[in-house]
C-alpha cells in the first residue's frame, strides 16, 4: 500500500520538476485564485451579519428565521 503512495508521490514530484511552461501557468492560476477569494471578498462581500447584528444570539435568530422562512409563490 505505501509503495503505491510513494510511487504516486514520485510521479507528481518528477512531473512538476520537468515542467517548463506549466510552472508559469500554475503561478497564474494561484494568483487568480488569490485575487478571486481574498481581494474580491474584502471589497464586494462585506460581513452582513456583523454589520447588521450586534450579538451572536441576534445573528443566530436571523439565520434561523431565514432558513425556516417560507417563500410565497
Amino acid at each position: 500500500m505505501s509503495n503505491i503512495i510513494v510511487r504516486i508521490f514520485r510521479f507528481y514530484r518528477d512531473g512538476f520538476r520537468e515542467m517548463t511552461i506549466g510552472k508559469t501557468l500554475w503561478i497564474i492560476i494561484l494568483i487568480k485564485l488569490f485575487i478571486m477569494f481574498a481581494v474580491l471578498k474584502l471589497f464586494f462581500f462585506p460581513d452582513f451579519l456583523k454589520t447588521n447584528f450586534g450579538t451572536k444570539e441576534e445573528r443566530a435568530d436571523y439565520v434561523g428565521k431565514e432558513l425556516t422562512r417560507t417563500v410565497d409563490p
